[in-house]
């Protein structure tokens, strides 16, 4: 890219990150030097895009003309910073002050949160600073946000040889509807181990497989939701990119990022059954699904499912990750790099999607992985699309408490219905596109 397109691209980037400072001053909750403090902690991070994209050995011209979309990625995310949902107010800014009233990392022992352990060390760290929890919580996520997009990039580099693909997909994911919200909008962490997932899966297909299930036990041990990609590690196995011995690498890595917790008194029963706890809860509230693009937002709305369809869904679920895995164990000659990311792109929404008790955001990790794999098969373009499309229904819905179109047909709600109508073309297109590879 020649200077002359690159220098207004950088000047417009640059405006944005100037309007992002001004506008983190203007912030509703904290001191002066507390909102100032959040600004600076933006610009830090676009400092670090930067400088990861100069790692991957990109020119300083196309750097510059990339300080656009990062500005505006942060841009956009400065103005949600204020938004506090019912997650926030109800639990997250409960914990931090449990932890900053009973001495910090001390109150780990305590039974406060029902996240796991990796998660609450943050929450104690924060506990400790002079800004608002509010705005801690969310630049802990919007830092994965761009650790995110230098996943996405570097796995997209993995499948491809293109050079725009892989700041393709840096781009989209940093400005990617459900990344921006998740995390600056609903203080959720879901960037943090799909980030974790991204990493790990590039590492497997980089050779590299000791790190892999290193990456791959950080995601676990952040959120359970990376249970719907492990399964794809069998695959891995049985084509050679990681060897029986570094499977145990995996409790490993675990093991070690609960040992904090262990040691400042955190009884191992809690944290052993902190995912156990989170399942019974979601069962707990008799809501089969909560906002998700799931098979069950093909059902009447608040109807009840027939007896034993909890328990038939979850089967189903089982017999379609082993149905993937199968048919990757038997065309194991020919399955590529894009295969494997297929697959895994076909784990983590199709297992989620005929799961009873979803919640909307579980689709997190599946739509990410889709769009990284769209920049390498731009025909895939649409499927990614609707995949999104379907994921932001449900965010809609929580954030804004109402649906898009609050109309039913038949007793079937019109947005759910279309939500899981287009969750479920998307997974049958990546199917499709994985079975064609591979034969």
């Amino acid at each position: 890219m020649s200077h002359s397109h690159s220098k207004p691209l950088a000047l417009t980037g640059a405006w944005f990150l100037v309007l992002t400072f001004l506008k983190s001053l203007g912030l509703s909750q904290g001191s002066p030097t507390a909102r100032m403090a959040v600004g600076l902690c933006l610009l830090a991070l676009a400092g670090l895009a930067l400088s990861l994209l100069h790692r991957e050995g990109y020119e300083r011209e196309l750097l510059l003309s990339l300080l656009l979309p990062i500005g505006l990625a942060l841009f956009l995310r400065v103005l949600l910073l204020d938004h506090a949902t019912l997650d926030y107010q109800n639990f997250l800014s409960r914990w931090v002050e449990h932890f900053r009233e009973n001495g910090g990392f001390t109150a780990l022992k305590d039974p406060v949160g029902n996240y796991n352990v990796p998660y609450l060390y943050m929450l104690a760290f924060l506990s400790y600073l002079p800004i608002p929890d509010l705005y801690g919580i969310k630049l802990f996520s919007i830092l994965f946000d761009i650790l995110l997009a230098w996943g996405g990039l570097r796995l997209t580099k993995t499948l491809t040889e293109k050079r725009s693909a892989p700041l393709w997909a840096f781009t989209i994911l940093l400005l990617l509807p459900t990344v921006v919200l998740n995390g600056a909008c609903w203080g959720q962490c879901d960037s943090v181990w799909a980030a974790l997932c991204l990493w790990a899966l590039t590492c497997a297909l980089e050779e590299r497989p000791a790190s892999s299930m290193a990456f791959l036990a950080l995601a676990f041990s952040f959120k359970l939701q990376a249970i719907f990609i492990i399964p794809l590690w069998c695959a891995l196995w049985f084509t050679g990119r990681v060897r029986f011995r570094h499977l145990f690498v995996f409790p490993s890595v675990f093991a070690l990022s609960m040992a904090p917790a262990l040691l400042l008194g955190k009884p191992v029963g809690d944290i052993l059954s902190i995912y156990l706890n989170q399942a019974g809860d979601s069962v707990s509230w008799k809501t089969i699904n909560y906002n998700s693009p799931s098979v069950f937002a093909l059902l009447p709305y608040h109807a009840e499912p027939p007896p034993g369809a909890p328990k038939l869904a979850i089967a189903l679920a089982f017999l379609f990750m082993l149905g993937v895995l199968f048919l990757l164990f038997f065309r194991r000659r020919t399955v590529d790099n894009i295969s494997l990311a297929l697959a895994g792109v076909a784990m983590s929404l199709g297992i989620p999607f005929l799961l009873p008790y979803m919640h909307e955001r579980y689709f997190f990790l599946g739509g990410v992985l889709l769009t990284v794999i769209a920049c390498v098969l731009p025909s895939l373009s649409p499927a990614a699309v609707g995949a999104e499309l379907a994921s932001l229904g449900g965010y809609h819905a929580y954030l804004m408490t109402r649906y898009v179109l609050a109309l039913t047909l038949f007793g079937i709600m019109w947005t759910q219905l279309i939500e899981g109508l287009l969750m479920l073309i998307a997974i049958v297109v990546t199917l499709a596109f994985l079975y064609r590879r591979i034969s």
